[in-house]
């Protein structure tokens, strides 16, 4: 059975790593046609478009396994079907399951790597892979310099050559407008030709010309330059042109590079974060949820001043639950940061006392039994110092109790107000003010009622869609199990090997798990289903159609012989011209 073992898995492995080399490669290059747009032109290095690949190439893996196990699995099977291998197995007395055991090991611990590449490495390569596209995507294009067209990539200067040699380097009838004094084009340079390079890793264009003109507009006159100029004189404007045979120019290419932003501000996205991370955050939703409702509960006196006033709607037992947990954990905030504080003002007077440890008091020997303790040189000072701040207390406290004396008594002065029947409000003509206040409560009460429960929606939405991605790492690694089940019993009944008809067989219920698993994700993310139905559903699926291939395996079932149907026809129509013969 060792053997029999060895060779069954020694048959699933070549195929399983060909394929899944070829399934992610599949699954890159259609995830990167979305992004070729961003990433062509903009004169990346090889060393970055490789960690781009990798990165997206890693995030491709739990796609990739269970479309490489159902391929694998179905070729190997295939493959045993067609050469009767695998009825030389049955005639020996060995099952069909028995001859799964091994391959089902090994996709179990498969379904181990899936788990462990999606809830550690597929977050971590989400976060490089994703900021370092954004990275691209603001990075300019790259350097350059067409004929017989402007080149505004350097800031605030424009460049025109008529003519580029196949080199690279060599120009023929350069221009160039220099803005960078934001005064128009007041500053032009022309030449015949030139030679353009870089240096210092690409980080400095330097322009060689050759027999040019520079012109300068507005430039100051001696007597400008002097102080002889007065600011009544109107000012002229003057253009100087300077001729030059060889000059160089440099320009400052640091905004071509790609500059790395910090990772920390993609990390709250769902799919870079990892199962405790993901558990976390769903903790705080669920708090935000719980707490706006109750503090919503709390404040319906505040937004019906007459007709919620005896509300007799009580509080479930889990809000009171947590009320009396959200209560505590408040108490408990409080009662360290009491303890904080306790323990800062102990180790400020500590420091106190050892800065002035000095001035500590003196003790003299005991006379007669008496102890003498003589002050520090700063004791009266002390104690001037807190006699002074204590007529400051009392002195406010007599200006508040003049002030509270003369409020009663202004209290007492008043009338007192006549009893009126609460019946005559009733009669009191509605006029426009009275109307316009209540209207203004009621959509001020609306408002705050939409307002709290586009809150709680929010709140709600997110939680879902966390819980989602939740569920999601787990059921993606679990689809290598169903589709080994699916794969390994259709290899069987199919009993064709190679890429054909298994490639075909495989992408068919690849499209089919894509379509299940995108429709539970979305009736999960609009309510329509709970996550864990929505995610599993599809994983549910497959398991039962693999369970059914499994038995029909079994049974030897040809289910896909056209004479088992034909065969089927024939009995079928048999039996209605019985029937008919019979009535």
């Amino acid at each position: 059975m060792k053997k029999l073992d060895k060779f069954i898995l020694q048959s699933f492995i070549g195929p399983f790593i060909l394929t899944f080399l070829v399934v992610v490669f599949i699954l890159l290059m259609q995830h990167m046609l979305k992004y070729f747009d961003d990433i062509i032109g903009k004169g990346l290095d090889s060393a970055t478009i490789g960690q781009l690949l990798f990165y997206f190439a890693i995030f491709m893996i739990p796609v990739g396994l269970p479309l490489a196990v159902l391929l694998a699995s179905l070729i190997t099977y295939g493959n045993l079907g067609e050469h009767f291998e695998l009825t030389a197995i049955k005639a020996s007395g060995i099952s069909l399951t028995r001859t799964l055991r091994p391959i089902f090991f090994f996709v179990a611990f498969l379904t181990c790597i899936a788990f462990y590449t999606n809830n550690y490495l597929v977050p971590k390569a989400a976060l490089e892979a994703y900021s370092l596209l954004y990275d691209i995507k603001q990075k300019k294009p790259a350097l350059e310099i067409r004929a017989g067209t402007f080149f505004n990539g350097i800031p605030d200067v424009s460049i025109k050559v008529n003519k580029k040699f196949p080199d690279g380097e060599t120009l023929k009838d350069v221009i160039i407008y220099d803005h960078r004094k934001s005064d128009g084009n007041k500053e032009v340079t022309i030449a015949d030709s030139g030679r353009m390079s870089t240096f210092f890793n690409e980080q400095y264009l330097k322009l060689e010309l050759f027999k040019g003109y520079y012109y300068s507009e507005g430039n100051a006159t001696e007597k400008d330059m002097t102080g002889q100029n007065s600011f009544n004189t109107i000012q002229k404007e003057t253009i100087s042109r300077t001729r030059f045979d060889r000059s160089q120019v440099v320009f400052d290419l640091s905004s071509f590079q790609l500059n790395r932003t910090e990772k920390k501000w993609f990390q709250g996205d769902r799919i870079m974060r990892n199962l405790t991370e993901l558990q976390t955050d769903i903790d705080s939703l669920t708090y935000l949820v719980k707490s706006n409702q109750l503090n919503y509960f709390q404040s319906l006196q505040n937004f019906f001043s007459y007709y919620n006033r005896k509300n007799e709607v009580v509080l479930t037992e889990e809000f009171e639950k947590f009320k009396v947990e959200r209560d505590s954990i408040a108490e408990l905030e409080i009662a360290r940061a009491k303890e904080k504080a306790k323990y800062d003002s102990i180790v400020n007077t500590q420091a106190q006392f050892d800065t002035v440890n000095i001035n500590k008091p003196i003790v003299d020997k005991p006379v007669n039994g008496i102890t003498r303790v003589q002050p520090p040189d700063d004791f009266n000072e002390k104690r001037l110092e807190r006699v002074r701040k204590r007529k400051e207390r009392l002195s406010q406290q007599s200006k508040y109790d003049s002030i509270t004396t003369t409020q009663q008594a202004t209290v007492q002065t008043k009338p007192k107000a006549k009893p009126v029947n609460a019946d005559s409000l009733l009669t009191i003509p509605l006029t426009q003010n009275i109307v316009q206040a209540a209207t203004s409560n009621a959509r001020q009460s609306k408002s705050q009622v939409e307002n709290n429960q586009d809150f709680i929606d929010t709140y709600k939405k997110n939680r879902i869609v966390y819980e989602v991605q939740w569920h999601k790492i787990i059921a993606s690694s679990m689809a290598c199990i169903a589709m080994f089940l699916i794969g390994a019993p259709l290899g069987a009944i199919i009993k064709r090997g190679g890429l054909g008809v298994p490639f075909l067989v495989s992408i068919l219920f690849f499209i089919i798990y894509y379509v299940l698993n995108m429709q539970g994700e979305k009736l999960a993310k609009n309510g329509v289903l709970s996550p864990f139905a929505g995610v599993w559903m599809a994983d549910g699926i497959l398991l039962v159609i693999g369970l059914f291939f499994l038995r029909q395996a079994r049974a030897d079932a040809r289910l896909f012989d056209t004479d088992f149907y034909a065969v089927t026809w024939d009995k079928w129509k048999q039996t209605l011209k019985n029937r008919k013969n019979h009535r």
